[in-house]
């Protein structure tokens, strides 16, 4: 295929910061295929990098996108690669060839023969990966959150405008038909101006256990690749796979693991393009002790001028059934609730939507959609080379990842409440202290069913962060402090000039 000045641009770039970077990271590649050619039919040559968990649904999702070959799969983990390839044949219809496993991103980004990547890794490693993909000449689909800190979503976002690249975030909620009808119902002004939203994540999770020791390493596992930026320390816990979500290190807890596709559906619904102007948390590691340092019960406020935004997530059992007093409910598992003036919707799930006015009535009803149509949409977008075409271009999905590490901030800053003292989130002036209220009223019974003695268990207030939405900066220099992180030697973040 003939590369564009912009490609060639695009690549002189990309070999410029990889020669400043100390270590291995990808060479420039091959420019991805051009619009022109997929537009006329050519295939377009995709990867799945982290095949352990999230990655095997891509690649069931890339096997079912038309126009696409799944050439390629990449883990540091040879038993997950293997688990991927034997999934893969037993498929109905198997592709016509198998994809080849690669234990080393940095080697499959120097393929010419990979046009775009999906990646579902442990969330430490997202940011890295997007950029030196990018920087290879590949367009990107990365899973939520896509970020590990607030500063490295906008930096992936710099560096896709930069090169022109199609970077997606895997929120699959973007592109299901029922949900995209229900928030074209709140942005029609139907139950008046959407001012509040509820992103709730009400799933149980177990202990991940008490131990001194580091976890087993799975038999060949490259743990220097799997640590990739993060220290490369094995961590104290009984396993190595998908506990990382419960250790700041390499996850976010489930404010960032679930809670992602709620947030990103609550921002979306109150029209919100920038970062609120103050966050307040509340939390704890609650019900049990173990090797997690990340909250497993949280509540996070976040206010712009005219809007609030409540994230409640809950990892205990819910006992007594949640409603906040209204028709859809009880509410768990994942879901979302847009207060209007004159109504209210409820998103129950990933797909569907529906709407009610106060009294009770319902006012309409949405549902439908699958997750490989956001795939599919990703690869509209890549032929026609415009980010408005995404569902879910890296600039919304930095947003609604960073919602995500805002609340971890402020609980990290935070200090223990007292025994027996109400629950509170500080003094702010929110004008919607009504839905406030009723969240730490709701949310005190279910630390009372769940028996939870904050005598014993540390429950914090975080500290109230005021941030300026325009430098996405707090006042706070120890908040600012934790928007970054360090990198390991050879895993730097690269930087946009």
């Amino acid at each position: 295929m003939a590369t564009s000045r912009r490609d060639f641009v695009s690549q002189a770039l990309a070999l410029a910061t990889a020669a400043l970077a100390d270590g291995r990271p990808p060479v420039a590649a091959e420019p991805a295929a051009t619009a022109a050619a997929i537009a006329t039919g050519d295939t377009l040559r995709v990867a799945v990098i982290g095949v352990n968990g999230q990655g095997r649904a891509h690649v069931d999702n890339w096997l079912d996108t038309p126009g696409v070959e799944l050439v390629a799969i990449c883990d540091c983990d040879p038993a997950a690669s293997a688990r991927c390839l034997a999934q893969v044949e037993k498929r109905k219809q198997p592709p016509r060839r198998l994809p080849e496993a690669v234990a080393d991103v940095r080697r499959l980004l120097e393929r010419k023969d990979i046009d775009a990547v999906s990646i579902a890794t442990p969330n430490h490693w997202h940011a890295l990966m997007a950029v030196w993909a990018m920087q290879a000449g590949k367009d990107v689909y990365v899973e939520k959150p896509c970020s590990h800190t607030v500063e490295e979503g906008r930096v992936i976002t710099q560096w896709a405008r930069n090169l022109g690249k199609m970077c997606q975030m895997g929120v699959q909620s973007r592109s299901m038909t029922g949900m995209r009808q229900t928030l074209e119902f709140l942005a029609s002004g139907a139950i008046g101006p959407v001012t509040v939203a509820r992103a709730i994540c009400y799933r149980r999770r177990d202990s991940i256990g008490l131990v001194d020791t580091p976890a087993p390493l799975p038999p060949g596992l490259d743990f220097d690749l799997w640590a990739g930026p993060a220290p490369a320390e094995v961590p104290i816990r009984q396993r190595l796979h998908y506990d990382w979500h419960w250790d700041k290190r390499t996850g976010n807890g489930d404010i960032g693991n679930q809670n992602p596709h709620e947030l990103d559906k609550a921002r979306w619904a109150l029209g919100k393009h920038e970062l609120p102007r103050r966050v307040v948390s509340l939390g704890g590691r609650l019900g049990y002790r173990d090797n997690g340092d990340v909250a497993n019960s949280q509540v996070t406020l976040y206010q712009w001028d005219d809007a609030l935004l409540i994230s409640d997530v809950r990892g205990l059992e819910i006992k007594t059934p949640v409603t906040f007093g209204l028709a859809g409910g009880p509410f768990n598992g994942a879901c979302n609730i847009w207060y209007g003036t004159s109504g209210y919707a409820v998103g129950p799930n990933y797909s569907s939507g529906i709407a009610f006015d106060y009294d009770g009535h319902e006012l309409g009803r949405w549902s439908g959609g699958t997750y490989q149509a956001h795939f599919a949409n990703f690869v509209t977008a890549i032929k026609s080379r415009d980010p408005a075409d995404l569902h879910l271009d890296i600039e919304d999905g930095h947003l609604s990842s960073a919602l995500a590490h805002l609340g971890n901030v402020s609980w990290a800053l935070g200090e223990p409440l007292e025994p027996r003292t109400p629950l509170s989130l500080g003094h702010l002036d929110f004008p919607f202290g009504g839905h406030v209220s009723d969240t730490l009223a709701s949310f005190q019974r279910y630390l009372d069913d769940n028996r939870v003695d904050l005598a014993t268990t540390r429950l914090s207030r975080g500290r109230e962060l005021v941030l300026d939405p325009i430098t996405e900066r707090s006042t706070d220099a120890d908040a600012n402090a934790l928007f970054s992180r360090e990198y390991r030697r050879g895993y730097e973040l690269p930087r946009v000039g």
